[in-house]
């Protein structure tokens, strides 16, 4: 007798769907997935957050690409949840349901003047620059000469290092050839990054923050007097390899000397925005208050503004203060955290007692969904590096294998589906998907159209582009 095939559908085709698909693959159970992602293209972020500058870090995708290989696996890109199909379709179909959708919006800062022209979210800018097709016709008003950029992590400083990277070193990477015209013309001369805590508690990574100091014509500058730290913050970096690095590339840079006709990146610290100012309604500055670390109860060095402000004059303001997730229509949000909640990734909501969601786990008043698991930032939040997704992956799909041997199913019903394949569907529905195929097709024109140039690829910046590189006709009954 053949053993039962659990059949899987993965919601969300970027690093944590592959890794939760990479993860049950290696279970040794017999399993059927389904990649289910709303955009044409696969890999989520390794194709639309990545910098383009950095293809090292992309190369992750051919481990993504052994997947799609796999018989057990199959594609249907351009399959929106929500708009083509419902989660009610998905538990009638499969047996256990992971979404793996990621953050796909930003975080407010909640001051004044956030809203003013000149005032964007980090995620659409990057967004934009990467031919993420939603954010195409996104316009930046690149012919200011000062920039600042809110956050402290890695993506404020792609986003830095984008405005002030050679266009020569630009157009040899994938950017979207609208970003490099664009940039072609950009007048920025000058980036300021502001950080609200103390060069310690920065999370930007050290190779990420010394590769300014190897950019031709880019200078970073810092305030040695902002590296002056306290007592615990001190202790904050004993023994942490990465904190200690960035230190002493932070000190190296206080030392140096700008050239004249550099393009500058400076980084303050203890400085939170309060207000985004401006004139016609347009962005001309951001009003800084100066913070000072005080410890919590639990350890935590908190900012705490002194009261002491200035503006900094500017001609654009991006917000890189983090993502958030946004609701799946038929799956519990948690609107404080902006994930879905779950217990160590089995997905729960508010049971009938009643009672928040937030944090799950261990809470009272929440029942668990069965069959439904959550892995990646929309789990756990917008935190860590793309490898991190890998364990966190493993850890859901382990809850996953606990459940099948409990004979746990989403929808709650017990056996097999038996409402009709997921491709069937959405023949009858209409849906011009692409599979692995199309995705082949899709991916091969890129990559030939990259190679006239010098590039890795030149990406497609809209679906019909995209579906039709992909060769994907109309799916329809009488198409």
């Amino acid at each position: 007798m053949s053993p039962v095939v659990t059949r899987v559908a993965i919601v969300g085709a970027g690093p944590a769907g592959f890794f939760a698909a990479e993860a049950l693959l290696k279970s040794g159970d017999p399993v059927a997935i389904d990649l289910i992602n709303r955009l044409p293209a696969p890999y989520g972020l390794v194709r639309d957050g990545v910098a383009p500058d950095h293809q090292a870090i992309k190369s992750v995708a051919r481990v993504y690409a052994k997947i799609l290989a796999r018989d057990e696996v199959r594609y249907f890109g351009n399959a929106t949840l929500g708009r083509d199909l419902s989660v009610d379709d998905l538990r009638a179909r499969y047996d256990q349901i992971v979404y793996a959708v990621g953050a796909q919006s930003d975080r407010r800062l909640g001051i004044p003047g956030e809203d003013l022209r000149g005032s964007h979210a980090a995620f659409d800018f990057v967004a934009w620059y990467n031919a993420h097709p939603d954010f195409r016709d996104q316009r930046f008003g690149l012919d200011c000469e000062h920039v600042v950029v809110i956050g402290n992590g890695n993506v404020a400083i792609d986003v830095a290092r984008i405005l002030v990277l050679s266009r020569g070193r630009l157009a040899r990477t994938d950017i979207a050839d609208h970003a490099l015209e664009a940039l072609r013309g950009c007048g920025v001369k000058r980036v300021t990054l502001l950080g609200r805590r103390g060069p310690a508690q920065a999370s930007f990574t050290n190779p990420e923050l010394r590769e300014f100091g190897r950019l031709d014509g880019v200078c970073a500058e810092v305030d040695g007097a902002e590296l002056e730290l306290d007592a615990a913050s001190e202790a904050e970096i004993e023994g942490n390899a990465v904190k200690t690095r960035n230190m002493a590339t932070l000190r190296a840079y206080a030392k140096s000397a700008c050239e004249e006709g550099d393009r500058v990146v400076r980084f303050r610290f203890l400085v939170s925005p309060v207000e985004v100012v401006g004139e016609g309604g347009r962005v001309t500055g951001v009003r800084i208050e100066r913070n000072r670390l005080v410890a919590a109860e639990d350890g935590y060095l908190r900012a705490e503004g002194t009261g002491d402000t200035e503006v900094v004059p500017c001609g654009m303001v991006i917000r890189s203060v983090g993502y958030r997730g946004v609701p799946l229509p038929g799956v519990p949000f948690d609107e404080r955290r902006g994930i879905v909640p779950n217990e160590g990734g089995r997905v729960v909501r508010a049971g009938e007692g009643g009672g928040a969601v937030a944090g799950a786990e261990g809470v009272a008043g929440v029942e668990v969904v069965p069959g439904e698991y959550v892995v990646g930032w929309a789990k756990r939040g917008p935190s860590g590096v793309i490898g991190t997704n890998k364990a966190d992956a493993a850890a859901t799909v382990a809850l996953m294998r606990e459940d099948r041997g409990g004979g746990v199913v989403a929808g709650g019903g017990g056996g097999r589906r038996e409402e009709g394949d997921l491709a069937e569907l959405l023949r009858r529905r209409g849906v011009r998907w692409v599979d692995v195929g199309g995705w082949g097709r899709l991916d091969a024109v890129e990559t030939e159209r990259g190679n006239a140039q010098g590039r890795p690829r030149v990406k497609f910046c809209t679906v019909g582009e995209m579906l039709g590189a992909a060769g994907v006709v109309d799916q329809g009954l009488g198409g």
